[in-house]
């Protein structure tokens, strides 16, 4: 049975291993629901965040096969309850949606959301969350017209520091020698 899934790889910033990393996941034939690349908590290593829906049994073999990868330091799976995480979904609406009526800004208080910019044609909306919420703002929101909406790949903290910390730890043991 499919279960959603975070995947954490720690790699050396070095060019091509994203080809790679996503290259092994779609050679098995998984879809890649998001991805965000960013830089992690240690100098000069940087932090994959992918989240799959897969069987566990596909998931330990996944991450076995990116560790085995000459650049990638770790790679851990999680499970949705194991992490914090979020993303950031930007909405870009028509201004007479906010001039006509105070729809929209009821809309932008009942989900939480914010004005990030308003401009002569179009105000920029910014909601934080997890994708059902930042879904469910497109939705109401499609009903008074929107010109673009693009939302980020899941970023997740691990609940469970101890596998994390210890194994950080000791890369900046081996690193700083």
């Amino acid at each position: 049975m499919t279960e959603q899934f975070t995947v954490t790889v720690f790699s050396e910033n070095k060019s091509g291993i994203l080809s790679r990393v996503v290259g092994i996941i779609t050679r098995r034939h998984i879809n890649i629901e998001s991805m965000t690349v960013s830089k992690s908590s240690m100098e000069g290593i940087h932090r994959f965040t992918i989240c799959l829906d897969i069987e566990e049994y596909r998931i330990k073999k996944l991450v076995a096969q990116i560790e085995k990868q000459i650049e990638i330091l770790k790679a851990f799976y999680y499970r949705n309850e194991e992490m914090v995480f979020q993303e950031v979904a930007l909405y870009k609406v028509p201004i007479e949606s906010l001039h006509h009526g105070d729809k929209v800004e009821r809309l932008i208080r009942k989900h939480n959301a914010r004005i990030l910019a308003i401009e002569p044609k179009y105000a920029v909306i910014e909601k934080t969350g997890h994708e059902f919420e930042t879904e469910a703002l497109l939705v109401d929101l499609q009903e008074s017209g929107i010109y673009e909406f693009v939302r980020s790949g899941r970023i997740a903290i691990v609940k469970p520091m101890e596998k994390l910390n210890s194994y950080l730890k000791s890369l900046e043991k081996k690193y700083s020698h």
